[in-house]
C-alpha cells in the first residue's frame, strides 16, 4: 500500500501535532482484490477493457503494454470466446494474481481512476452494468476507501 502522511492533534494537546501514515490503496492492489473477489470468473471483453483502463491509469501509458496485464486479459478473453469448455477458460485470478508487481507501474486509485474503469466496463457490456464484485467494483471501492483517509 502507498503511504501518505497525516498531521493528528492529539486530544487536549493544543498545538501539538503527531505525524503518522495512512495506508492508501494503489490500483494494483484493487486489482489483486478482484482476483480474490472473484477469481474463478472467466475473463471476457468488459474484464479485458477495465484491466485495460485501469493499467493506463497506473502507468500513464496509452498503449497496450506488451506483457502487461492489458495484453494478458485481452488474449484471454480471445481465447476464452473460442473456448467451449468452462474448465479450459482463463480467469480472473490467472492474469490479476499478483497484478501490483506485473503492473509497469502503480500508484494510489483516485475517484477519476474510478469513473475511467467504470466507463471502460460499462461501453464494452450491452447490458450497461459492471460485474458485482468485478474490477470496476474494486477500483471502486479501492477509491472510496482513500476519499475516506
Amino acid at each position: 500500500m502507498a503511504q501518505q502522511q497525516i498531521c493528528t492533534q492529539r486530544p487536549g494537546e493544543q498545538g501539538m501535532m503527531t505525524m503518522g501514515s495512512v495506508d492508501m490503496v494503489t490500483i494494483g492492489e484493487a486489482l489483486e482484490a478482484t482476483a480474490l473477489s472473484l477469481g474463478d470468473k472467466p475473463v471476457d471483453r468488459k474484464d479485458a477493457a477495465a484491466i485495460q483502463a485501469a493499467e493506463t491509469r497506473a502507468t500513464g501509458e496509452f498503449t497496450t503494454l506488451p506483457g502487461g496485464l492489458a495484453a494478458a486479459a485481452q488474449e484471454a478473453a480471445a481465447t476464452n470466446e473460442r473456448t467451449v469448455l468452462e474448465a479450459g477458460k482463463v480467469t480472473i485470478a490467472d492474469i490479476l494474481t499478483d497484478a501490483a508487481e506485473k503492473l509497469g507501474g502503480d500508484r494510489t486509485v483516485t475517484s477519476e481512476d474510478a469513473e475511467a474503469v467504470v466507463g471502460a466496463e460499462l461501453k464494452n457490456c450491452p447490458e450497461m452494468k459492471t460485474t458485482p464484485g468485478g474490477v470496476a467494483d474494486s477500483i471502486c471501492a479501492g477509491a472510496r476507501l482513500n476519499h475516506q483517509l
